[in-house]
């Protein structure tokens, strides 16, 4: 913010950035495509048509990878939503030149989960049956089930945060429609809606943006809130747990937030210019929210633990002490040396948070320990009730590891294509952020202020 360019400077480099390609880039997205192709859609295909028997769900783990990854990409959806619109709501000013690139993890995270509750659907003919339309005999949907909320709030999530998504990238498309030509300027020209920039043209869609930044925070909250009383209001043991809304909550927001640090560090490193708006300044703030959220989570996983533990019956303490000490103990503790372990031994040095292949690699290791985490809940819980006759071990197969396999390579060819269609920085917030940026001489000493723009 305090190191401001000439403004037409700043939208060259950022149309530099989208149109710049080269081999190695068509090499990435053609190899991408392709496994898109073949681990998602070939292995689902193949299951549609073979039956479920190729997963390996069953008595007593009806809940496998498919829901693990399910959990996993809407909690990473949390990021746009958290670092966006409540970072604009607080007027955290560092936000301003990566909102959009994490905006885009919420559109494209939840297309991704999204198709996990028709994949383990099975027959996905029938996937009506999920939809929340009234019928005259009320056979489905059953409307006191959490699944039936999961698709209203997965489909409200996902058409606010779109719109969301669209709304700060209209004056940034009509930049992009004034300085090209061909098939960009006729794509560009229908985005940006006419956009001129008149006075009255950016008072609307500040206000706008106000609107829904304030509107989409509850109900990113009633998302992963809904997908916790998936489990919460089921009769399983080790779910039952009144405490798993803001629970999930915080761990969604720890996963998303270190997904971005993911995303920014691919985008410094892979596209041109990315390092003047991405800097270390980025990586130094989002690691202290991430250490925040590893302490917030560390709490409310040892105060449902401990009281499962002391307020449990037997069976509970069985099932705690074997995810403990059982054969997939590992999961159990490589969950907490990701989620506790690394974040405490490293986030608070302001050195390493400054060096972005650094706060990487610990990004890296948080969502792997998020991802353990969903595996310990689910079937690992799954596997051990109350009667040990039905006891069980659940083991992926294939097929479910490659639809997850699948998901990711999707996920990242969506980022790949989207980087070179629409500007990733949101140049006229960071024109808007320097513009309010001033240093003040106070004593001696030179001191950064922020002022109101109207």
């Amino acid at each position: 913010m305090l190191d401001p360019r000439p403004r037409e400077e700043m939208n060259h480099m950022v149309m530099e950035a989208m149109t710049t390609t080269s081999r190695r880039y068509w090499i990435i997205v053609g190899a991408l495509a392709v496994a898109v192709a073949v681990l998602l859609f070939g292995a689902w295909g193949n299951m549609i048509f073979t039956g479920m028997g190729m997963a390996g769900i069953r008595r007593p783990v009806f809940w496998g990878v498919f829901i693990v990854t399910f959990v996993f990409w809407i909690g990473i959806s949390h990021a746009g939503t958290f670092v966006s619109a409540i970072l604009r709501v607080f007027k955290a000013e560092f936000r301003r030149p990566f909102t959009r690139a994490a905006e885009l993890m919420t559109t494209f995270g939840l297309a991704a989960g999204a198709l996990y509750p028709l994949i383990h659907l099975g027959r996905v003919w029938v996937f009506y049956w999920m939809i929340p339309y009234p019928n005259s005999r009320w056979l489905w949907p059953n409307f006191r089930s959490a699944l039936v909320w999961d698709f209203l709030a997965i489909t409200t999530y996902l058409l606010s945060s779109t719109i969301y998504l669209y709304l700060p990238l209209i004056p940034d498309v009509a930049m992009a429609r004034d300085r090209s030509t061909g098939w960009r300027h006729t794509l560009y020209k229908l985005l940006a809606l006419g956009f001129r920039g008149t006075e009255a043209e950016w008072t609307r869609i500040r206000k706008a943006i106000n609107i829904f930044a304030f509107a989409i925070i509850p109900v990113m909250f009633s998302v992963h809130t809904i997908v916790s009383w998936d489990f919460a209001s089921t009769k399983v043991v080790g779910w039952q747990s009144t405490i798993f809304g803001p629970y999930f909550i915080i761990g969604a927001i720890l996963s998303g937030v270190s997904a971005v640090i993911t995303i920014l560090f691919v985008l410094r490193y892979t596209l041109k210019n990315m390092d003047y708006f991405i800097r270390e300044e980025h990586f130094d703030a989002l690691g202290l929210l991430v250490l925040i959220f590893s302490m917030a989570w560390a709490y409310f996983f040892y105060n449902e633990y401990l009281l499962h533990w002391y307020g449990g019956g037997t069976v509970l303490k069985q099932l705690l002490t074997l995810h403990a000490s059982g054969p997939s103990a590992w999961v159990w503790y490589l969950m907490l040396a990701c989620n506790v372990a690394v974040p405490w031994l490293t986030l608070w040095n302001k050195k390493l948070r400054r060096t972005p292949w650094a706060i990487f690699i610990v990004s890296i290791l948080i969502n792997v320990g998020m991802y353990a985490e969903r595996y310990t809940i689910i079937p690992l819980t799954l596997g051990h009730q109350r009667f040990p006759f039905d006891w069980g071990e659940y083991t992926p197969r294939l097929t479910e590891i490659s639809i997850a396999l699948g998901t990711l390579c999707l996920f990242v060819l969506l980022y790949l294509l989207a980087s070179r269609l629409i500007p990733l920085i949101p140049v006229w917030e960071v024109q808007e952020g320097q513009e309010s940026h001033r240093l003040r001489k106070v004593g001696k000493t030179q001191v950064p202020s922020v002022s109101e723009l109207e």
